[in-house]
């Protein structure tokens, strides 16, 4: 019966992947903490500086609902509708607004139809399907014997390259919602230059999380085509 040893090497590859994403989300947190202490000069919180942004932009259908948590701000496109966190919604920092506006910007990106979205839109339930099945199925490859268990743990490999897909299609889609941020928050004069450069900052710590994860879904395939390696 095939096996993998105890001591299995690829493991660095996974450790890797770990500190990336760790070092990641520490400097956003930073960085965000740090301009969450910088107040606009405007004193619009981020739903506010959300709202003018939508209008400016000729959107009105798209709500803007307060949820739960630090962080947790997203633009949910099957329903249009913006939710801000507890550190977003009710706050007047240029870390806030700088959030809230890189939100408007992926739904001034469903809007104009912007195509990278319109695939990692479609890409989401073949990504989650394939990031839950894809381990169980390569473990199982490796217990059954022949043909059949080279077959199993390809569609493994198969199956986590989608999901590894979707992370490197998130990556354009997210600079661009930060860019075009930027630009709506200069076009609206919500910040000054001064702020605007702090707001950059934050929403570069931001995209580095999503270059963590991409590079961490890289780093797992690799490993899992390492294995199979391993095992012919």
């Amino acid at each position: 019966m095939p096996y993998v040893s105890y001591y299995d090497p690829t493991y660095v590859l996974i450790i890797l992947a770990m500190v990336l994403s760790l070092l990641a989300s520490f400097f956003m947190n930073s960085t965000f903490s740090t301009y969450s202490r910088v107040q606009s000069r405007t004193g619009m919180t981020g739903a506010m500086a959300a709202e003018q942004i939508l209008r400016y932009s000729g959107i009105y259908d798209v709500r803007i609902e307060h949820i739960r948590g630090n962080l947790t701000d997203h633009y949910d496109p099957r329903t249009k509708t913006l939710r801000l966190s507890d550190s977003v919604f009710q706050s007047g920092s240029v870390a806030a607004i700088g959030v809230a506006a890189h939100e408007c910007g992926h739904a001034v990106q469903h809007a104009k139809g912007y195509v990278p979205l319109k695939i990692r839109s479609a890409l989401v339930p073949i990504a989650n399907f394939g990031a839950k099945i894809a381990w169980p199925l390569f473990v199982v490859g490796f217990l059954i014997r022949g043909s059949m268990g080279y077959t199993v743990v390809y569609l493994g490999i198969i199956l986590f390259s989608l999901s590894v897909l979707f992370q490197l299609v998130t990556l354009p889609v997210e600079f661009n919602a930060s860019h075009r941020a930027l630009v709506m928050l200069k076009e609206c004069h919500i910040l000054s230059q001064q702020e605007a450069s702090m707001t950059r900052k934050v929403l570069c710590a931001a995209a580095m999380t999503y270059v963590a994860a991409a590079v961490g879904s890289l780093l797992q395939l690799m490993r899992l085509v390492l294995l199979n390696r391993r095992r012919d």
